[in-house]
């Protein structure tokens, strides 16, 4: 395939829909782990039976079944909202759709959350904010029963089979256990790169406000583990599909280049998903036939399948900043928050982005944590551990870090709707030197009971 009309095509993809006037939306997606309380496994049966129990009161329609039957997805029509189960049975997912200010979309996730929870609660489970499930090791940790799933839990199981100079880590199965906080918002074409810029060197201070997934027993010096389960898994093969934009994008030819450097792992034929090693997209298209895997009658089969331009559509990446289809970034490396905090996550985001070239001077002028011979991408993997780099200076960091927010705190100020409100937890977090992650550790280190943090964790307000 001509190597100029598959740039054109990613150029269609990514960039040209920021150039289409932006209303300044902003949507959010929150994953919560379901725990079972009494140190059992998620009985799947009374998620199906809560889930239908929440299609009949809000009025949700099917979105999706699995190959059993069972609904793993709902969705409404006026909102655009969506409840589904992301990788297991074991995450529950709100997709909040697009609103202009954060207080509409706050007052529905309460609405659909505290009836959730209340469902649960009658077989003493119940929802809470986390980003890694506190009870994974009780779980069948498998995925749900369909296409999509079952290549993607293939995928990430296939890295025994990779012989290269990486370290994979030992949870391929994470998706069923890890859950995020997701943010999307519209980004004009005259902001794209400043965008990028800002939020990437922004993540190390995200990583000091925002860490919430621990491995308790395991590893419990990260404090924000999900960076490594995407990072060190089939996902992270090649870097650019993970993480950080670690280096300088000086143009929009610097952008579409980096989007070049992606690679592919599957696509779909008729019904079946069909998952192969990563290969560089340009690689992919150029490539007469590519040779990989799907699953039928209970075994994998290999064939073999021309590249066709429609598979641009399985191109996913799990970068820090995602630039989508749809002319919005997708900011992914935050955890799923205690659900009273649920909102500070976009908050933060939508604050800098509207005080972006302010956020843009301080970030780069800065030398608390920058010009020390660190990249962004470098300190993040410093900041998501327990103990700090001996280099910072930690009343420096933390003042840096007030700044930081201060500035998205102004930003929201700015917009009107008194969201500046929602950045609270944030302050309170600067000021004790904390975050969700190593207030669980203390109270596990201190001799208390994680089920407190999870029920502490669960609570709405």
């Amino acid at each position: 395939m001509n190597r100029e009309f598959v740039r054109e095509q990613l150029y269609q993809k990514y960039i040209a829909p920021t150039r289409k006037k932006r209303n300044n939306y902003v949507g959010i997606e929150i994953e919560m782990p379901i725990v079972n309380l009494n140190k059992k496994a998620v009985d799947f049966q009374v998620v199906h039976e809560v889930t239908a129990r929440f299609q009949e009161h809000f009025d949700f329609q099917v979105a999706g079944r699995d190959e059993e039957g069972n609904v793993f997805s709902l969705s409404e029509n006026l909102h655009g909202d969506i409840l589904s189960y992301d990788c297991s049975y074991n995450n529950l997912e709100l997709s909040l759709g697009k609103e202009k200010e954060l207080f509409t979309i706050h007052r529905r996730f309460l609405s659909y959350y505290e009836f959730l929870q209340k469902e649960f609660q009658k077989y003493h489970y119940t929802l809470t904010g986390m980003g890694v499930n506190p009870y994974r090791i009780y779980n069948h940790n498998v995925p749900i029963p369909n296409g999509r799933y079952r290549m993607l839990f293939h995928h990430l199981n296939s890295y025994k089979k990779y012989d290269l100079p990486m370290f994979f880590h030992k949870y391929p199965e994470y998706g069923t256990f890890s859950s995020a906080s997701q943010v999307q918002l519209d980004v004009d074409y005259e902001e794209l790169l400043t965008t990028i810029r800002v939020f990437s060197m922004a993540e190390p201070v995200k990583a000091l406000l925002f860490s919430n997934s621990v491995l308790l027993d395991e590893e419990e010096e990260l404090l924000c583990c999900r960076d490594m389960f995407w990072e060190n898994s089939t996902h992270g093969i090649n870097p650019h599909n993970v993480g950080m934009f670690d280096c300088k994008l000086e143009s929009e030819e610097d952008l579409l280049s980096y989007i070049e450097s992606t690679s592919i792992y599957c696509v779909e034929r008729g019904e079946k998903y069909i998952n192969f090693p990563p290969v560089n997209i340009m690689e992919y298209f150029e490539s007469p036939f590519i040779e990989g895997e799907y699953y039928e009658n209970g075994e994998y089969q290999t064939i073999r399948f021309e590249p066709e331009i429609g598979d641009l559509d399985y191109l996913r990446t799990f970068k820090f900043e995602d630039l989508t289809f749809r002319g919005t970034i997708e900011f992914r490396s935050v955890c799923c928050q205690p659900i009273r905090d649920c909102m500070t996550v976009a908050a933060f985001h939508l604050g800098l982005k509207n005080n972006l070239h302010k956020a843009d001077v301080l970030l780069s002028e800065d030398h608390v944590i920058y010009h020390h011979g660190y990249t962004a991408g470098e300190l993040r993997k410093m900041f998501v551990r327990d103990s700090l780099p001996s280099f910072v200076d930690r009343d420096s960091l933390y003042d840096f870090a007030q700044m930081l927010l201060d500035t998205a705190k102004e930003g929201l100020t700015g917009r009107g709707y008194g969201e500046e409100a929602l950045l609270e937890p944030l302050y309170k977090r600067l000021e004790e030197k904390t975050n969700p992650a190593r207030h669980m550790l203390d109270v596990k280190n201190q001799g208390g009971n994680i089920e407190d943090v999870i029920l502490e964790y669960a609570q709405p307000v």
